[in-house]
């Protein structure tokens, strides 16, 4: 039973949060949990709400076939995460110029799956 969340526009930048990501793809969804419970990481946080909803989706999606799953039969099939737009803002600077900033956001996309044995 695959199952899929995307969080989009979050106010982090991309690169960081593949910090965290990396350490959860190919773990089983409660081990993926402690990971992220345990991380010292800011997108962590963003990265733990959007696994959580994806094993709900999983949930979801399963009741709605009839059919029940086991969420430590869940593992984390892909996660990867890719840049957002900029949110463009403007700074005043010397001699009544201004400068810009550029102020990056990312999307996280999660997909669970039910283990095969």
């Amino acid at each position: 039973m695959e199952a899929k969340a995307i969080s989009r526009h979050n106010r982090h930048s991309a690169r960081k949060m593949r910090m965290s990501i990396d350490l959860i793809r190919g773990k089983s969804v409660e081990e993926a949990y402690a990971i992220l419970q345990f991380s010292k990481k800011k997108g962590a946080e963003i990265i733990d709400k959007t696994l959580r909803s994806a094993v709900a989706n999983a949930r979801n999606k399963a009741e709605n076939e009839g059919t029940v799953v086991d969420t430590d039969d869940l593992y984390v099939k892909e996660a990867y995460v890719n840049e957002g737009s900029k949110l463009k803002r403007f700074r005043a600077a010397a001699q009544g110029r201004a400068a810009p900033i550029q102020r990056p956001t990312c999307h996280v996309i999660i997909v669970v799956d039910t283990k095969d044995n």
